[in-house]
C-alpha cells in the first residue's frame, strides 16, 4: 500500500460528518499479489473501488434520514462505503460486502477515522451462492447496474438475501441497465417505482440518474 497516494475528504450530513480515505485518484494501481487479477479486476477497474461516485453520495443522503429502525441493512458493491459509514453514525445494523480485495481494509480505515466501531464486511461477488450472508430487510446499493449481462446475477443475488418482505434501494446514474433489471426484479415479485433525488445540489454536476425502490 505505501506505493498508493490517497486523499482525505469529509462529507457533510446535516450535523453528520463523515471523514473518508480514498484513492487519489482513478490512475491509482497497486496488485503486487495479483489478487484482483486473480477475480477477474483488470488493471483498468481495479481502481475503481477506491473514489466516491456521484451515486454513492445520492444514496448516502438519501438514506441519511431514513427510517432504519430495527431493520437489517446489507450494502452491495459498497466501494469505499460512504452509505455503510453514515449507517454506521447511526447506529444501523449494516452489514457490508464488494467483490474488490482491497475494499474491506480501506473500509476498516475508515471507520477509525470516524472513531467507530467496525462494519461487518464479506467479500464476495453475484455469483457466489453461498455467502454466509443471511437475510436482510433493506438492501442498498449505487451504481452497481454497470454491466448488461450482470443484471440477473444481481437481481438472484439480491433476491437470494432479501426476506419474504424486503426494500431494495439502487441509485443508477444512468447507465441503460436499469429496465431490463427491473423486469427481472418484478418477476421475482417486487414492486417496483423511481425517482429523481429530491436534491442533489450538494454534486458538483447535475446528477442524471434516477433512485430505484423496489418492495415485496
Amino acid at each position: 500500500m505505501s506505493t498508493l497516494r490517497f486523499q482525505y475528504q469529509t462529507y457533510e450530513f446535516d450535523d453528520v460528518d463523515i471523514h473518508v480515505r480514498t484513492l487519489r485518484d482513478k490512475q491509482e494501481f497497486y496488485d503486487n499479489k495479483n489478487a484482483a487479477e486473480k477475480l477477474g479486476i483488470s488493471s483498468a477497474q481495479w481502481s475503481l473501488f477506491g473514489v466516491v461516485w456521484p451515486s454513492s453520495e445520492v444514496l448516502a443522503h438519501f438514506m441519511s434520514d431514513f427510517d432504519i429502525k430495527d431493520k437489517r441493512i446489507l450494502e452491495i458493491g459498497c466501494g469505499i462505503g460512504l452509505t455503510s459509514l453514515l449507517l454506521n453514525q447511526r447506529n444501523a445494523d449494516i452489514t457490508a460486502t464488494d467483490y474488490h480485495p482491497e475494499a474491506e481494509a480501506f473500509l476498516l480505515k475508515n471507520t477509525t477515522l470516524n472513531e467507530d466501531t467496525s462494519i461487518p464486511f464479506i467479500r464476495t461477488g453475484w455469483a457466489d451462492k453461498l455467502s454466509k450472508l443471511g437475510k436482510f430487510d433493506l438492501i442498498i446499493g449505487s451504481d452497481i447496474l454497470y454491466e448488461q449481462e450482470h443484471t440477473d446475477l444481481l437481481s438472484q443475488f439480491i433476491n437470494q438475501h432479501a426476506k419474504t418482505q424486503c426494500e431494495i434501494i439502487i441509485v443508477d446514474p444512468g447507465r441503460g441497465r436499469h429496465a431490463n433489471f427491473s423486469k427481472k426484479m418484478v418477476k421475482l415479485g417486487y414492486a417496483h417505482s423511481q425517482a429523481k433525488p429530491e436534491h442533489s445540489d450538494y454534486l458538483d454536476i447535475e446528477f442524471k440518474g434516477q433512485i430505484l425502490q423496489y418492495r415485496r
